[in-house]
Formats: structure tokens, sequence, C-alpha cells
């Protein structure tokens, strides 16, 4: 029976889209109006990895020179990342490079040696910082200044995005010669992350003695 009733259909609201950010400088501006001249940013990368060290870079950038194009290192092909590496070492006012060794990962875990090549780098900077920006959620112990960690800081800092383009440009690149001594691996190629290949190399050959011996390295089913 009918009820004079008519049916009405709901509208379907569209998928959000991500939202995509842009480094910027303003936590930089925060800290100079908080009268901090010198202001560093600073990432690490190799964390996740089988093999190698992790790497940490500090950068203090001109603000009056500001690269363009600066971004996490992540979301950069190689050849973008290496151009900009140039250009930050170019532009900044100081940039310095630490790696957290194999031997250093094992004994005091991955987040403890990547805190400790943090604040090796901060000291490595031969412009002393002022204040430092720091990507995550962590502070490591032994800076020489005032500190922020940002959590996604690559994404949304400008000091700390040029931080990780150079930590991560310049351990692929040692990763590519550590290929050249142990070529079994394909170091190159993957930089010493679980890839299948790798794993299969190290189910063959073993480890060499740049392989984390505190990360699980037997091979897994895939």
């Amino acid at each position: 029976m009918a009820t004079g009733v008519k049916s009405v259909k709901k509208k379907v609201a569209p998928p959000a889209r991500p939202v995509v950010t842009t480094p910027h400088f303003d936590f930089e501006r925060e800290a100079f109006a908080d009268g901090h001249r010198w202001v560093a940013g600073v990432d690490e990368v190799g964390r996740g990895p089988l093999a190698g060290p992790v790497g940490v870079a500090a950068v203090i950038l001109d603000p009056d020179d500001l690269p363009e194009g600066l971004n996490d290192s992540k979301v950069l092909l190689a050849p973008a990342r290496e151009s900009l590496c140039e250009i930050i070492f170019a532009k900044a006012l100081s940039v310095s490079v630490v790696f957290a060794s194999v031997e250093e990962i094992d004994l005091f875990n991955i987040r403890g040696a990547a805190l400790r090549a943090m604040a090796r780098a901060v000291a490595a900077l031969s412009v002393r910082p002022h204040y430092v920006l720091i990507d995550g959620r962590d502070l490591p112990d032994g800076l020489i200044c005032p500190a922020r960690a940002i959590i996604d800081g690559d994404a949304l800092s400008m000091s700390i995005a040029a931080a990780s383009i150079v930590a991560k440009t310049m351990r692929d690149a040692l990763m590519c010669n550590l290929g050249l001594e142990y070529p079994q691996y394909g170091f190159a190629e993957h930089a010493g992350y679980a890839t299948v290949g790798h794993r299969r190399a190290l189910a063959s050959a073993g480890p060499c003695p740049y392989h984390r011996r505190s990360f699980r390295l037997e091979p897994r089913e895939e």
C-alpha cells in the first residue's frame, strides 16, 4: 500500500584526501623570536636495515638563503635528493654528518645508538647552535643547547627536512661503497634493508662484519 512517503537516498561523502604537507620555516622563526640565533635541524636514517650504520645529519640553514624544494627524504627520488644535498652543503651555514656503527647499535640498541649519534652530530657543527629541532619524539642526552622534538619533523620543518636529505644521501653513498667490498649482498640496491634478495644472500653467505648481530638475520618464510 502506498504511503506517500518518498525514500531518500543518503549522500555518501567522498573519501578524504590525504593531507600533503610541505616543510616550512615556522618552527625556526619561533626559535628566532625567543632569542635563539642559530637553529639546527637533526634527523637520522637507517634504523630499520639489517646492515650498515645509522646516519645522522645536523643542518643550520641560512634564513636569508633557504634552498627550494626541501622535503622529507622518503618522498624524494634519489636524483632529487642528491641534487638537493649538494645545494644544502653549498647554502647552509653549517652541516655535520656522523654515523652510529654496527658495534654501537648492537651495544646500545638502535634507539640508543641513534640518540647518541644525534648528540654527536649537533656537537660537530662548525657553527654552535643555540636551539635544535629533532625529528621524532625523543631528545638525546648531552645536547649542547635546548631542543625540541617534533613528530614527523622531516615533513614539517625545513631544517629537519634538509638534515633528512643529507643523512639519507650520505648513508646511501656509504652503503654503495660497502657493496663494492661485499658484492654478494647487493647493498647498493637495498642499502641494507631486509629485502627478499638480501635475506637470500644472508642465507647463502652468512653475515659480514657490517651486519647487525642484535637484529634478526635468519631468513624468514616469504
